[in-house]
């Protein structure tokens, strides 16, 4: 089973003090082969998520920064990164995971940024019937590994919507995401890709939920060619 090398944290590590590129060049050699290291450890994932679920694509982070438009100007990123994304159009959500050093590395699953529409679907499906996603975001291997659902929330209720929508707190809500936070003991732990695959199994039920939502129209009727 691929793990995340010690090796990983140490150099981001160093890099976090040495965030240059006469030193990464300097490094480069490393860098190479710690970031082959992490390829395998996110295939390691794909492949146990492909176990319970369709992952359409892997995506390794690059380590360079875009400085165009930033005020900080270091060049790398002190973390490694990568997303997978499900099968689309019938499967919608994707998961990201984030290593860092000092405890910084975390997972997320959910919906980072949906679009206006899809946005407005599922306000639509929770402002019909709220009980089925409230059931499920009380799950209790959802909490007992995700906690609550997070996001950007609006300050008043959406345009068009009830403010005092008994489900109120959910129709607010502008991102639909989960977040998990690990130490670096854990992120280095032999079985850190099943850890992870843990939760991603938890947050099935409400990628089922979602996808069905958002791949049907008020009626129920699908919006994806048979």
């Amino acid at each position: 089973m691929k793990s995340v090398p010690q090796e990983v944290l140490a150099f981001l590590r160093q890099l976090e003090q040495n965030n240059d590129r006469d030193w990464f060049n300097d490094h480069k050699a490393e860098f190479k082969a710690l970031e082959s290291e992490m390829k395998d450890f996110y295939k390691e994932i794909e492949i146990k998520l492909n176990l319970h679920d369709q992952i359409e694509k892997t995506k390794a982070f690059r380590i360079y920064r875009d400085v165009r438009f930033s005020k900080d100007k270091t060049p790398y990123k002190t973390n490694f990164g990568a997303s997978f994304t499900r099968r689309k159009p019938a499967l919608r959500g994707g998961y990201y995971v984030h290593i860092q050093p000092e405890n910084k590395s975390f997972i997320a699953v959910g919906f980072w940024n949906p679009n206006k529409d899809d946005l407005y679907r599922i306000r639509k499906e929770v402002e019909m019937d709220a009980e089925e996603i409230q059931e499920i975001l009380q799950q209790k291997d959802l909490k007992k590994y995700w906690g609550e659902v997070e996001g950007e929330r609006l300050k008043t209720s959406p345009k068009g919507f009830d403010k005092e929508h008994p489900a109120i707190d959910l129709l607010n809500l502008k991102q639909w995401t989960f977040t998990k936070k690990f130490t670096d003991k854990e992120v280095v732990a032999p079985d850190f890709a099943t850890t992870i695959d843990k939760h991603f199994q938890a947050i099935k039920p409400f990628f089922d939920y979602m996808s069905s939502v958002l791949t049907t129209d008020l009626n129920g009727v699908s919006l994806i060619d048979n």
